[in-house]
């Protein structure tokens, strides 16, 4: 009677473990698809607001960026308002990647790269962006003199002792022989200018490079003379105080062209050279410093001929957005 009843319960404790085997299959499945589930989910736990946000700004939209803003580390209350401390931070952000102009505002290019930070694909490190002082009511003197990015405007001015260490005088041409400072630029500028000179050479041009490096006491003795000349007020809407001219970077150069008797005025802009330097000195690292349009932003006259490098990945982010070197620092 024993030996009858085997095969059926064996039969039996099969089918109740291929049935208890499939409804664990059902009800836990893979690690694997746990993991993309997951990892879905806590994708999807932050979502960032569509463009364009900027300080004053209210909301919902406010709030996704904020949210995103201290998940990938900046201490922020999620309140839904586009405050100081939110501008600060997207400008401390942007600043960190060099196609962003730190304008402080949440835009499209912005957004990519926050979703790139929140993915692990773009590493931040809250508050390392060397964003300048904004509209000091002094001028303060720059910590940084020798960055390739020193912002030297009205507000901000170099040490009177600064001069670079490594000048060169680049290989190109100038209307005068002799061997004077304005003839030298920092190394990596120079060589740049170099190249600018041979690719403008072979568009048929005639480029000139006019003043480079001046030091803060040949600024001094300038401004002072045209300061006697025209007063105070009209000589620095076309000269700079000591300590406040780029030329004392070593990073900047004036060009100009035989058909302006290698004069520095507004007229180079109508020359080939003029235009072809509009065109194209960015892809060799540089801007037009004072442009035609921005004379109230930057509070210098429009100057055409003055090059001021800033490398290219800057150079050509500053030409594409049409903004100033201030605007992409966040320093307006």
């Amino acid at each position: 009677m024993q030996t009858k009843l085997l095969p059926i319960i064996l039969l039996i404790s099969v089918t109740t473990l291929l049935t208890a085997c499939t409804e664990s299959t059902i009800s836990n499945p893979s690690n694997k698809k746990d993991t993309s589930i997951e990892t879905k989910q806590q994708k999807n736990e932050v979502i960032l607001p569509e463009p364009t946000l900027k300080n004053g700004d209210h909301g919902e939209e406010v709030k996704k960026l904020q949210t995103a803003l201290e998940k990938v580390g900046y201490k922020l209350t999620i309140s839904g308002a586009f405050d100081k401390k939110t501008t600060e931070a997207v400008k401390d952000f942007q600043a960190q990647q060099v196609k962003l102009p730190a304008s402080g505002e949440y835009n499209k290019a912005t957004k990519q790269w926050l979703e790139k930070a929140l993915t692990g694909n773009f590493e931040v490190e809250p508050g390392k962006g060397s964003v300048p002082i904004s509209n000091p009511k002094e001028t303060v003197i720059v910590d940084n003199p020798s960055d390739i990015l020193v912002l030297v405007n009205k507000s901000h001015a170099l040490p009177s002792d600064y001069i670079p260490n490594d000048l060169i005088a680049p290989n190109v041409r100038f209307p005068f022989t002799q061997d004077l400072p304005k003839r030298y630029m920092r190394e990596e500028a120079a060589h740049a200018l170099e190249d600018l000179f041979k690719a403008s050479d072979k568009a048929g041009l005639n480029l000139y490079a006019q003043s480079g490096y001046r030091s803060y006491n040949r600024q001094e003795t300038l401004f002072t003379s045209y300061v006697a000349r025209d007063g105070e007020e009209a000589a620095n809407k076309y000269s700079a105080r000591p300590g406040e001219s780029e030329h004392q970077t070593g990073l900047t150069m004036d060009v100009t062209s035989p058909d302006i008797n290698f004069n520095l005025n507004t007229d180079f802009a109508d020359t080939d050279e003029g235009k072809w330097v509009k065109a194209h000195a960015h892809e060799y690292g540089f801007i037009i410093r004072y442009p035609e349009d921005k004379v109230a932003l930057t509070k210098y006259q429009y100057e055409p001929w003055h090059l001021r490098y800033v490398g290219k990945k800057v150079a050509t982010v500053i030409h594409e957005e049409d903004i100033i070197l201030e605007k992409y620092l966040g320093a307006l």
